[in-house]
């Protein structure tokens, strides 16, 4: 079970990366000074990122945790 925990905990710091990139994306964006609608739609297009990144970092860490459990 040694794998399972190995590749939940590779899933998980993916998961992290991808949150890090959103939180930058976003900030870069907040500090552009841009039109309210621009900057909606700046935001709107890093959601489905940074939702993605949250499950795949959740599927990680449930991985890591069946793995720890059964090994």
């Amino acid at each position: 079970m040694e794998i399972v925990v190995w590749i939940g905990a590779g899933l998980s710091c993916l998961g992290i990366i991808g949150i890090i990139y959103s939180i930058v994306a976003v900030t870069r964006a907040k500090r552009a000074q841009l039109p309210d609608e621009e900057l909606r739609a700046r935001v709107a297009a890093i959601l489905p990122i940074n939702l993605i990144a949250l499950f795949v970092s959740m599927i990680g860490l449930m991985a890591v945790i069946v793995g720890v459990m059964l090994g």
